[in-house]
């Protein structure tokens, strides 16, 4: 097995010889542009990639379409709307100002990448500004962008990711009480968890809070 790993550029080089296509390259940008702005304009949702001393983070960000502002096309703003306070992607951000996003668009097969440098701000005016159902963002992302680019829509046609008859029925995987009570049950430490109240209540505390 040893002898196939992949371990040098000239390996991947070998395992990949085909050469790279000149789209590829060029529709990789520096900068938002108006075709790229209409597909963030378009995205209610995208994960965002942080490292840290801890480590790795992916992290989902959803909103109504429209929620990533283009302040410019060097510029991005993302409100951070209500979480489960782990702050993981927040506290990397700190250390290492690098991100990667990866935006996506029901029904479209492209999905948009941005890589660049955040920081976050807590300005009273800049918050204000993405208020929702009366309720502010406790900071706003600001994205200074690096590198845009479109990924061609193989990975989405093969998962058949937007086929509605492809969509799993929500029952048939563990709920996230059954995920809960089960790890805390193998926890000596934690008392008994009550996935099925924590599950009957989940729906409403969402629905209470989302901003």
């Amino acid at each position: 097995m040893s002898d196939h790993r992949i371990a040098s550029l000239d390996d991947l080089a070998r395992a990949y010889p085909n050469p790279l296509a000149p789209a590829s390259v060029f529709k990789e940008i520096d900068h938002v542009d108006e075709n790229y702005a209409e597909l963030i304009a378009a995205s209610p949702f995208f994960v965002l990639a942080t490292v840290g001393p801890e480590g790795l983070d992916c992290s989902p960000r959803g909103d109504l379409p429209g929620f990533v502002t283009v302040r410019d096309a060097k510029t991005l703003l993302i409100p951070d709307r209500k979480g489960n306070n782990r702050l993981d992607s927040l506290k990397n951000i700190l250390f290492d100002d690098r991100i990667g996003m990866l935006f996506l668009i029901p029904g479209c097969g492209e999905t948009l990448r941005v890589n660049g440098r955040a920081e976050l701000s807590c300005d009273p005016g800049l918050c204000g500004a993405f208020e929702m159902a009366g309720k502010l963002p406790a900071s706003v992302m600001i994205v200074h962008v690096e590198a845009v680019y479109f990924q061609c829509s193989r990975a989405v046609v093969r998962a058949e990711l937007w086929n509605p008859e492809r969509q799993v029925e929500r029952r048939s995987l563990p709920s996230a009480g059954t995920i809960l009570r089960d790890i805390t049950a193998r926890n000596a430490a934690v008392e008994t968890f009550d996935g099925a109240a924590y599950d009957k209540a989940l729906p409403g505390r969402v629905k209470a809070t989302l901003y």
